[in-house]
């Protein structure tokens, strides 16, 4: 029984995020999710090097869990997927409780002294879907939000919303194999009613990946947002 409870304390708390430090006076903070089967050691390190000096960077790691799509194979998850189809059901008890988790590290650089204002969420593919639902339920201002080669999760629960007026980066290859391009459009489409600053970027021949244009447009649109 005491084994049960710790496997599931543990499910509350994720492995501890890989932290790249501000190298400069610490202004802002950008917190970037991994995409499925990868960890934030995945992103760390292309995100470090295109954040301005004052910005600090936290790639948090998700937890291993079953995943459908995966044949039920364990695998570092935000939530559970349990297809690539935008018509499918979702893992919505999941999405809600990775987003608590989130959340937290939001709470924690809130209470280090940096305003909600100044801190901006960001991630691809699954975890840009999870930065993409944070953005949009959360009760604060945020800086902003990167959402790459992802999809809005949970869409039908956002349609007839008021905007928020967080700046959003949405990006996506047109060759994606994996989160098709139609899925990424249909995005763009309901988040330019639901974000007034909404910019949505296609990258010809780009496929479930990122390429230097991208992130050089990422770039300009974080030291633009939070400067």
């Amino acid at each position: 029984m005491g084994n049960k409870d710790s496997k599931e304390k543990n499910k509350t708390k994720m492995p501890d995020p890989v932290i790249v430090s501000a190298s400069a006076k610490h202004t802002a903070s950008l917190i970037f999710l991994h995409g499925l089967g990868d960890t934030g050691h995945g992103w760390a390190t292309t995100i470090a090097a295109i954040r301005p000096p004052h910005m600090k960077v936290i790639c948090p790691s998700a937890n291993k869990m079953p995943v459908t799509l995966n044949s039920g194979f364990e695998s570092p998850s935000w939530f559970d997927l349990l297809s690539l189809d935008a018509s499918a059901a979702e893992d919505e008890e999941g999405i809600k409780k990775a987003a608590v988790l989130i959340n937290g590290l939001i709470d924690e650089e809130i209470k280090s002294g940096i305003p909600a204002e100044r801190i901006m969420i960001g991630g691809f593919s699954q975890g840009g879907a999870l930065a993409l639902y944070i953005a949009l339920t959360s009760t604060r201002q945020l800086g902003g939000v990167v959402a790459l080669s992802c999809w809005v999760p949970l869409h039908k629960q956002f349609v007839g919303k008021p905007a928020v007026g967080l700046p959003c980066f949405q990006a996506h290859g047109d060759c994606d194999p994996i989160v098709p391009y139609r899925w990424g459009q249909m995005s763009a489409s309901l988040l330019k009613q639901l974000m007034s600053k909404h910019t949505f970027k296609t990258y010809k021949g780009m496929m479930h990946s990122s390429t230097e244009a991208e992130l050089q447009d990422m770039k300009e649109f974080v030291n633009t947002s939070l400067p």
